[in-house]
Formats: C-alpha cells, structure tokens, sequence
C-alpha cells in the first residue's frame, strides 16, 4: 500500500501570516494523506468489501474513512456504535437502510447520517454490487474492521455473512464499542 504524505507547514494559507481578524484555535499539525483510487488495506466483514482509507491513527483519532462494495443480499446484522456518528453516501447501486426504527430506501447520491447510539443496519436487496463511502466520527472503528475482517482474495466473492464466525466477530465488536441490536418486530 503506498500512500502518499505530504509534509507540514507553518504557515498560514492564504497571506494570512500574522493577522489576527480571523483567529482560530492552534490545532496540531498532521501530514496530509492521499489515497489513490484502489488504495487502502481492504477486508471482507458481513458478506461485503471494506477498505479502509483513513485510519484512527492517520487522522489523529477525528475520524475514520471507508469505501465499501456490498453484493446483492450483503450487509451487517442490525448493530450499534456507542460512541461514534456514522454516515453512509452512497456512489451506486441501491442499499436498505434501517435506522432508529425507520427504513430508507437509499440510492445513488443519498446521503444518510445516523447519530451514535442508533441501532441501525443496511441490505443490498438489488441485483448490482452498491458502493457506499462510510464516515465515523470520532474514529476508531476502523480498528473493529481490520481485527475482524478477513483478508479477501481477487478475483474471488465475499464469503456470505452466515459463513462468519459471528461470535467472534460479536466480542471483537464489543471491544471496540460496537454492539449487535435486537430486531424488533415488525
């Protein structure tokens, strides 16, 4: 994986070296990150691809960056972060979601913000792969991902969910604070 880093600099965009009219909080310096299309450490979790494009570490624990490929009957079992927002934006295809009791049918170009604390799942019920992009704040979840995950293999589909060693994957989610939900009937 070859990620390209830029290096710091002190200096204030724009000319506004020493001008005081639009003061903002001293935050600390980080390297920007670009991460080229098909770049990221990928995993298969749920029946589904995810690659991981930033990481807690890489952003300084502010948020985690994710691309995902979800096939036709993909997606994770109804769960919630305890301490993480989560947003899906979905790039293609057409996903399920059920969020806080609600279902959404989300298409190309939807976006989705569900707050921290909200059971919540999504299900590709189409005949096409969907791709989704998936931000967390803060970060961290990232680390659930690539504990749990398995490393995928080209040219080779995501095993389906039941296939998952789901009480494995259950305390692993556990300890980095995401927990499976119970389906509530409909």
């Amino acid at each position: 994986m070859d990620r390209t880093v830029s290096h710091r600099t002190t200096s204030q965009p724009n000319g506004h070296e020493g001008h005081d009219h639009h003061a903002h909080p001293q935050q600390p310096a980080r390297d920007v990150l670009h991460v080229r299309a098909g770049e990221g450490r990928s995993v298969w979790l749920s029946g589904d691809v995810y690659t991981v494009k930033l990481t807690h570490e890489e952003s300084g624990g502010s948020l985690t960056f994710l691309e995902a490929s979800v096939p036709p009957g993909g997606g994770p079992p109804l769960h919630i972060h305890a301490d993480a927002d989560e947003a899906f934006y979905l790039l293609s295809g057409e996903l399920d979601i059920t969020a806080g009791g609600r279902n959404y049918a989300v298409r190309s170009g939807d976006f989705v913000f569900i707050p921290k604390g909200t059971a919540h799942r999504f299900r590709n019920n189409g005949l096409h792969a969907a791709r989704q992009l998936l931000l967390f704040s803060p970060s961290g979840v990232d680390r659930f991902f690539l504990e749990a995950g398995s490393s995928p293999v080209p040219g080779t589909p995501p095993p389906p969910p039941e296939a998952e060693d789901l009480p494995r994957v259950v305390a692993i989610g556990e300890r980095h604070h995401l927990f499976q939900a119970v389906e509530e009937p409909q």
